[in-house]
């Protein structure tokens, strides 16, 4: 069934608000990935807070135009997916590195991040990183560390000092 003129304004209009903003994208060939499989990956790709949506070439080249995304403008070619995110890029990438060893037909296409291109092989190097959630915690320890340590040497310092004090006046008190 051939889209109308106003359809395709609508997908148009709808790519350009979602996709053609986002910030990190992979595009995706899902040809021979059956209906569950997709169900189950649009759950795994929505847990890290991002979108999949399945595009029209031609009309995805047109909402990408003058955007971050036009570098991956030769990518739009066959069955081709979108999975977009403004959030956690790293989780996003592991969600669909998992699916990909799942299921072997799902291929990248090519990324983006952060208004930068990726290659196919650079997709699973992402997807290696810790996440957002783990690098901030490891960032809280190593700043909170140096202050432990130094409240704990102050501490240190006044419990000596009033164990001497209770030393010497149980001398004193032996003393007579």
């Amino acid at each position: 069934m051939a889209l109308t003129r106003a359809k395709k304004e609508e997908l148009v209009a709808r790519y350009q608000e979602g996709l053609a903003e986002a910030e990190h994208a992979f595009l995706v060939d899902f040809q021979g990935v059956d209906v569950p499989q997709v169900t189950e990956l649009r759950q795994r790709i929505r847990s890290t807070g991002g979108s999949y949506e399945v595009v029209k070439n031609t009309l995805a080249r047109r909402a990408i135009q003058g955007k971050p995304l036009e570098e991956l403008r030769d990518s739009f070619q066959g069955p081709i997916a979108v999975a977009y995110t403004d959030g956690d890029v790293v989780g996003l990438a592991k969600a669909l590195t998992e699916f990909a060893k799942e299921v072997p037909v799902f291929e990248f296409r090519g990324g983006l991040v952060s208004g930068q291109k990726v290659e196919v092989e650079e997709i699973e190097e992402i997807a290696r990183l810790p996440s957002r959630e783990d690098l901030v915690a490891k960032l809280l320890f190593l700043l909170q560390s140096p202050i432990t340590r130094l409240a704990r040497t102050l501490n240190a310092v006044t419990r000596d000092f009033a164990v001497v004090l209770d030393q010497v006046a149980r001398k004193k008190e032996e003393e007579g």
